[in-house]
């Protein structure tokens, strides 16, 4: 129904900005962003560009921080780390810029595994300061398979890492869906052409409401949709609210999300 307020919080913990250079995404600027989190009642959107996850890490990061300059009560930045391009001189700017609240990786696209020597800064990091970590995660990918989070809570046991898409297919979702039993330190975001209300059920069931978390690859797929997906899921209302934003509040401890800053986090 048109003019119908939002029943629910929401935090988006996985989305992009920006042009991405292997095919046309319509509306992907911040100005479009914010007028579509406005129509779905989205507090909050954490992004990383995706300039940055391609072709130029130092410079898509900085785009990202522009976004949150323009909208600092709307958006929030990952920095995005690529093991190929210079990632202690990003991680030092992460450290010493609070508009960044979190890391982003990508291993498939930079064709380096996640248990990789490379990433060992991100981890040590991570670990070291509280900074959620959001890999991007796939179903039988040799860079950053589920199976392959457990190799890096096991090292790095205090880590907050969000396996993005939880595998993308069934498949990868069944297998995500058992490291994070295994592993605490493990969570669980449910954008993905491939998700379903049932996926979602599922996780929730098997690992808990309280590590599971809304994300929707906005601008690559509609925040609308992906919002569908969660809010006619399967599941007890405490629950839906949990994935919608709860979860997201709790994990942004080091550096909370806007509308946070100067609240106590419990």
């Amino acid at each position: 129904m048109i003019g119908r307020r939002p029943q629910h919080r929401i935090v988006d913990v996985h989305a992009h900005l920006g042009p991405y250079s292997l095919f046309f995404i319509p509306e992907s600027d911040a100005a479009s962003m914010v007028a579509v989190m406005d129509l779905t009642g989205t507090d909050v959107t954490v992004l990383s560009a995706n300039r940055a996850i391609q072709q130029d890490a130092h410079l898509g990061n900085s785009q990202s921080l522009a976004a949150v300059d323009a909208y600092p009560d709307r958006i929030a930045a990952y920095a995005v780390i690529n093991p190929w391009q210079d990632p202690e001189r990003e991680l030092e700017r992460l450290a010493g810029d609070e508009r960044f609240v979190g890391i982003k990786v990508h291993p498939t696209l930079h064709r380096y595994p996640v248990t990789g020597a490379r990433y060992a800064a991100v981890w040590e990091f991570a670990e070291s300061t509280g900074c959620p970590v959001l890999s991007h995660s796939e179903h039988q990918s040799p860079y950053d398979a589920p199976v392959l989070f457990q190799t890096v809570a096991e090292r790095y046991p205090g880590t907050s890492v969000v396996l993005g898409h939880a595998g993308i297919t069934p498949p990868g979702v069944d297998e995500a869906i058992a490291a994070a039993r295994r592993y605490e330190s493990l969570w669980l975001e449910v954008c993905g052409s491939h998700m379903t209300g049932p996926l979602i059920r599922s996780m929730v069931d098997q690992v808990g409401s309280g590590r599971v978390l809304f994300g929707s690859d906005f601008p690559f797929i509609d925040q609308r949709m992906s919002l569908g997906r969660v809010v006619c899921a399967p599941l007890e209302e405490s629950q839906r609210q949990d994935v919608l934003s709860g979860n997201a509040r709790k994990l942004f401890r080091w550096r909370p999300l806007p509308g946070e800053r100067g609240v106590g986090n419990e």
